[in-house]
């Protein structure tokens, strides 16, 4: 039986995406409904499938144009200011807009053409949480979503409400964007940590499952990058792979604070969210007591109620138990 729960469901989608394709420049027009209707008349003949979420998508010889029902537009080619010079004052996006990131230096450091380009991203909730299991989700997103999906408000979740996140997380699901889900319960990282595993090692085991999984799921298809928030130096995470005799897979990068400069990890982090919220609802409902979040002292009256309602083996089924907050609980009663 596998150490972990996949929680999804396989996801599909209804459009195209390109292979292999080299990241290109990318210019948004913010534009009124009306201009957008001209627009599509005036690339007839270029039309072509749209993605969910557009109002039309062309395809010119020389620009890709995706108008999405924001009033946004995006054009992506090689030179995409020729098109959108034409209907209005251009908003730059190109790579090299965007800002580095504080990644210690390493030979994993993602391109910046990679935020702007089809790829996985990856994160974890629940590791700093004394209740609840540890979540981790990755998600596939294409270039042309990512204007959708800023505009359905996905960004690093620990910006977010727990309803804004529910929210989006449907929302990411109604958009069929493909993306896998991994739970380690309580139970089983007990039982992990009682053999010796670090929390470290686990999260790099649940990143590696979630993404292979992903993988698998669009398969044929190659994003052009697999995004890791990182979380520990990439060698001490491919010797934990080693241990357990798993490689890691090819045109990985890991970055810190990547759910802020990667649509894919954002949406990563959104998704494992609210399943961890889920799981948290469904354990106060078990035990018959509200369990907070984090590791403050209101948690350690949580854990204390519980001790003295079920007697202290219940921890094991709700908390990590290596936790200092276990100690402090027993001191409570």
């Amino acid at each position: 039986m596998s150490l972990f729960y996949y929680a999804e469901s396989l996801l599909y989608w209804g459009y195209s995406i390109r292979i292999g394709e080299i990241v290109l420049p990318q210019v948004v027009l913010k534009l009124t409904s009306q201009d957008m209707d001209k627009m599509k008349t005036y690339y007839q003949k270029y039309l072509k499938t749209a993605p969910s979420g557009s109002v039309f998508a062309a395809k010119t010889p020389s620009c890709s144009i995706t108008a999405y029902k924001s009033g946004k537009v995006l054009f992506q080619g090689r030179t995409p200011n020729d098109e959108a010079d034409k209907w209005g004052t251009a908003e730059q996006t190109a790579a090299s807009k965007i800002k580095k990131s504080s990644t210690s230096k390493h030979q994993y450091i993602p391109p910046e053409s990679l935020f702007i380009s089809s790829h996985i991203g990856s994160d974890e909730a629940g590791t700093g949480d004394y209740f609840g299991p540890v979540t981790v989700a990755a998600a596939f997103i294409t270039a042309d979503q990512i204007p959708l999906l800023k505009d359905l408000g996905v960004k690093d979740s620990k910006h977010l409400t727990d309803e804004k996140i529910r929210s989006i997380a449907q929302e990411l699901v109604k958009q069929k964007i493909p993306y896998s889900l991994v739970v380690l319960h309580n139970e089983k990282y007990n039982q992990l940590q009682s053999k010796g595993w670090s929390q470290g090692k686990m999260k790099t085991m649940l990143h590696h499952h979630a993404i292979t999984k992903l993988s698998q799921k669009i398969s044929p298809i190659q994003p052009d990058g697999i995004l890791i928030d990182q979380f520990s130096e990439p060698n001490v995470y491919i010797k934990h792979l080693a241990t357990e005799k798993e490689q890691l897979q090819s045109n990985v990068y890991f970055m810190t604070k990547a759910e802020s400069h990667s649509i894919a990890v954002a949406a990563g982090s959104i998704i494992a969210r609210a399943s961890f919220v889920k799981e948290m609802e469904k354990l106060s409902e078990k035990l018959g007591t509200e369990l907070p979040k984090g590791a403050s002292q209101k948690v350690d009256k949580a854990a204390a109620t519980i001790i003295g309602k079920h007697g202290k083996q219940a921890l094991n089924e709700c908390a990590k138990t290596h936790f200092a907050n276990t100690k402090k609980a027993e001191a409570l009663i």
